[in-house]
């Protein structure tokens, strides 16, 4: 088709949909939309902008210029593809909107007029709940007047579902824009428009939703991330992830012809394990997904078939994500390098903090809120766990909250004193003088779906969306349930070896807590994860980081096994003064864990 809307072809309904992945988060690379393109099927590109620490960026630059709160990048990206897009009729959904939904459209609008395109484009509003404070509840369905001491809200935004997407993309929307949806709701739209999926299908609804949790860090599908990094080829032209969805719910995954990176079974199953908790109940506006029958079987060169997620009856309410003024943070960091480089380091931030602790009583203010040094080069994220390292050159890094924006002003000013009043080979201020920024927390709330109206907007049509009512069904037992292998007992022939020999692994956040998926490389290594990487091994090794309790979940489909770590990244997001504040290290940490294997199974 043309640039002009009025000239769209008539819409495929039935056969294989094809459906690819141009971003995983705001600043991701440029490259995907050209790729993509060169694939020999594509009728949609989705895009992923709103990860929880996103929503506190784009409430700071909202906070800095209403007119934004939106994610830039959708509209850059755009805006050299879209005539070419339009062309193919390739038609895009994308959670770009943020905070702004309106603005992000306009802005698309604008650039497209001065190309002489005419896209129809659809956006979806009704996430921002901000104004209904006095319907949130806890995770348990409990009111929260005080929203637990979270403060006066700077935001709240609603995880929307799938169904408003549906909607607009039955008015032959070009382009779908919405604010906070759920990850997955993008790729999941596409499969209920194309293929007319009742709200009531929930194996389909879990298997097209899995297919967008797998796509939607774009190509941590496809190789990035990986454990096994060496073996995955071309990051420069990493391909970015194509599903192709069939009618009956299943999906090949695969990525552009002639592109880098790697689609395996071990690649694909790292992605599934990503940041999600009981693998039993990932719980979607849509549907609660049942993801532990899920097998993945490499079908061809980079291609991986992927079936088995079933699933329920979704709960009547909404996720929140809440941001809230938090004070204000600075992060300084500084080189030092010579004999016993470390010790100096130590020893810098302890006399700077003190002075500037003394500095903040002769003025009348409190003491920090908090404080973080880390020496990087020196392990220090491994706490215990770290290997003997007397190295010479480490990178002094320290981090501290206070109230007041004043309270930082001399931590600030006085670090830069070190390269001359303290250690030898010190240089101050590495990389600048450091800013003072002001902290976004983020907390999490419910609300009931009834509660929160979801509009759209397209052309000249302004609506109310009907999302079905549903509520959940009770427990759910997946048929053909593959038995869980008792776990083996330890033999006279055991030999200690790393966790990487046996699995691989991938870890991320949400807010405060961490998950860890481990997969086995094997299935002879299976039963050994299960017998020697318990929640109380993995709780004792991350016993440094980790304040709250570690829950061990199966997945016997994929042979892994996901844990959750329950406040261990210092608060989350931009609340953490930690260097590592989304614990996408932890995995790496974990596979140096040296647990006893059967030497007769070791290849």
């Amino acid at each position: 088709m043309s640039g002009n809307h009025s000239e769209t072809p008539a819409r495929r309904t039935k056969g294989q949909v094809h459906v690819g992945c141009a971003s995983g988060f705001w600043g991701d690379s440029q490259i995907a939309i050209p790729q993509l393109l060169t694939a020999e099927k594509l009728d949609y590109i989705v895009f992923d902008y709103l990860a929880e620490t996103t929503m506190s960026i784009l409430q700071r630059a909202r906070m800095r210029n209403p007119e934004l709160g939106y994610a830039t990048d959708f509209v850059n990206v755009l805006r050299p593809h879209l005539k070419t897009l339009l062309e193919r009729g390739v038609r895009l959904v994308s959670n770009a909107g943020g905070l702004n939904p309106q603005a992000c459209r306009d802005a698309i609008l604008a650039f497209a007029r001065e190309q002489g395109l005419a896209p129809r484009i659809a956006v979806v509003t009704g996430d921002d709940v901000a104004e209904l404070q006095a319907e949130f509840t806890d995770a348990q369905g409990r009111g929260l007047p005080d929203l637990d001491g979270f403060g006066p809200l700077l935001s709240a935004n609603a995880y929307l579902g799938a169904y408003p997407i549906v909607q607009a993309l039955a008015l032959d929307a070009d382009i779908v824009i919405t604010g906070r949806a759920v990850d997955s709701a993008c790729a999941l739209a596409v499969a209920i428009h194309e293929f007319d999926w009742a709200f009531t299908d929930y194996d389909k609804l879990a298997q097209a939703s899995l297919a967008g949790h797998l796509i939607e860090c774009g190509p941590q599908a496809t190789g990035g991330l990986f454990t096994d990094w060496e073996t995955v080829p071309d990051w420069a032209n990493i391909g970015y992830p194509i599903v192709a969805l069939d009618p009956d719910g299943g999906f090949d995954l695969t990525k552009p012809p002639g592109t880098g990176g790697l689609v395996s079974r071990a690649t694909v199953a790292e992605q599934l394990l990503y940041e999600i908790g009981d693998p039993a109940a990932y719980e979607l506006p849509d549907v609660v997904c049942d993801l532990r029958q899920v097998s993945i079987r490499e079908t061809g060169p980079d291609r991986v078939r992927v079936e088995g997620a079933r699933g329920r009856a979704p709960s009547t309410r909404y996720k929140i994500t809440a941001t809230g003024h938090g004070g204000y943070q600075i992060g300084i960091m500084m080189a030092i390098r010579g004999q016993r480089a470390s010790a100096k380091a130590l020893r810098t931030a302890d006399e700077l903090l003190r002075r500037t602790r003394k500095l903040l009583v002769l003025n009348g203010l409190p003491d920090y809120v908090s404080t973080v040094v880390e020496l990087l080069g020196a392990e220090a994220m491994y706490g215990g766990n770290a290997r003997e390292n007397d190295s010479r050159e480490v990178i002094l890094r320290i981090a501290a909250a206070h109230a007041e924006r004043k309270g930082l002003e001399f931590l600030q000013k006085e670090s830069a004193s070190a390269g001359t009043s303290m250690g030898p080979g010190t240089r101050s201020h590495f990389g600048g003088r450091a800013d003072i920024q002001a902290i976004i927390k983020t907390g999490s709330f419910y609300i009931a779906k009834q509660c929160v109206p979801v509009w759209l907007d397209c052309g000249d049509l302004h609506a109310e969306v009907a999302v079905p009512e549903n509520g959940e069904d009770g427990a759910y037992v997946p048929a053909d349930a593959r038995q869980i292998p008792a776990p083996a007992a330890a033999s006279a022939g055991t030999q200690r070896v790393p966790l990487a020999r046996l699995a691989y692994a991938r870890s991320g956040d949400k807010g405060d807590d961490s998950n860890i998926g481990v997969i086995a490389r094997s299935e002879a290594y299976w039963p050994v994860l299960l017998r020697e990487l318990t929640a109380e091994r993995v709780r004792e090794y991350f016993s440094h980081l980790v304040q709250g309790e570690v829950s061990r979940f199966e997945l016997p489909g994929t042979g892994a096994v996901n844990f959750v770590l329950r406040r261990a990244l210092g608060g989350g997001g931009s609340s953490s003064l930690r260097s590592d504040p989304l614990g996408k290290s932890y995995a790496q940490m974990l596979l140096d864990l040296e647990i006893p294997c059967p030497g007769e199974i070791l290849r």
